[in-house]
């Protein structure tokens, strides 16, 4: 019997001054997925990434936006396979975790595994970054009713058809979070792999903002909130404000019963112009939420349309 055909798996890097530790990191997913094909993307470095990486056996293109989910875009687009397993190109991650991902997502039939940072060593991951890890995961639990136990990992492996159907958004760090806010909406089949995370090698620096990327990722999780959850948005907005209306017309009220008079004018004009909107807000909310289910529709048909990942082994591809 003829052995079935094996997945192709491409590895994609996006890297930003990397010139310390891609030779490494390139060497280590060769090593690790011998079949693989390694893409680097360079994302406008000034050193000599680009030099380094191509010497190492990587194909290295360039996306010129500058920012990590530009590059995301560029790479999803143009790179063909159908397997994908994207990290990073600081060696932070552990690239002999990458065949137990990727076995997890061929056995169980995923569309994408995250490998969850384990990070034992002190540099590794500032203490800042695992407080707001701990936080937005929360929240994103909170507001989507799942998530994952590491959201903000750049180390994943994704099916064919999760990419080919990503409207890749973001433009930024935030990326990690538009992914994992696309498979919980779409119910996707998901894993996760705790894996090791380690320090980076001496002349590679981060190139994460606690503060910046932290509001940006924010934001991320509210914009998608609305556009995904208006109904709840817009609803939760509009009970505030009815519930801040009825606070202030209860004194009205009384005086009115007690007296047959409204001698507070602005206050009643407020609290009708409170009562107006925050009707407006749920029904504006009851209108998106019926656009949004039927985007969402053809979004899961686009994705469906997609063939699944195979159920074979990776072996060497």
């Amino acid at each position: 019997m003829a052995a079935s055909k094996q997945p192709t798996i491409a590895v994609l890097l996006p890297c930003y001054n990397e010139e310390a530790a891609i030779a490494a990191t390139v060497a280590g997913f060769r090593a690790a997925l011998p079949g693989a094909t390694v893409f680097v993307y360079d994302n406008n470095s000034s050193d000599r990434t680009r030099e380094i990486a191509a010497a190492s056996g990587a194909i290295v293109r360039t996306e010129v936006q500058q920012g990590k989910g530009h590059v995301v875009r560029r790479m999803f687009a143009d790179v063909d396979a159908d397997l994908y397993v994207m990290a990073d190109g600081d060696l932070t991650y552990d690239p002999a975790a990458a065949p137990a991902m990727v076995e997890l997502l061929l056995r169980d039939q995923l569309d994408m595994v995250v490998g969850t940072r384990r990070h034992e060593e002190k540099d590794a991951y500032r203490s800042g970054h695992v407080f707001g890890n701990r936080l937005f995961t929360g929240l994103l639990a909170g507001l989507f009713g799942r998530s994952f136990s590491d959201i903000f990992s750049g180390y994943r492996v994704f099916s064919r058809r999760f990419v080919k159907s990503f409207p890749v958004l973001s433009s930024g760090f935030e990326i990690e979070t538009e992914m994992s806010i696309h498979a919980l909406e779409l119910r996707m089949p998901v894993g996760e792999v705790e894996t090791a995370y380690g320090a980076r090698p001496e002349g590679s620096h981060s190139k994460l903002s606690t503060v910046g990327d932290g509001w940006r990722i924010l934001n991320t999780i509210v914009t998608l909130y609305r556009i995904e959850r208006p109904l709840l948005y817009f609803g939760s907005l509009g009970g505030l404000l009815l519930l801040a209306a009825l606070v202030l017309a209860v004194p009205l009220v009384m005086t009115y019963v007690a007296t047959g008079l409204v001698p507070r004018v602005p206050t009643a004009i407020l609290v009708t112009g409170m009562t107006i909107v925050a009707v407006l807000s749920f029904f504006a909310g009851l209108i998106l939420d019926t656009v949004t289910r039927g985007r969402r529709e053809i979004r899961r048909l686009a994705y469906l349309a997609l063939p699944g990942p195979s159920a074979g082994r990776p072996g060497q591809v």
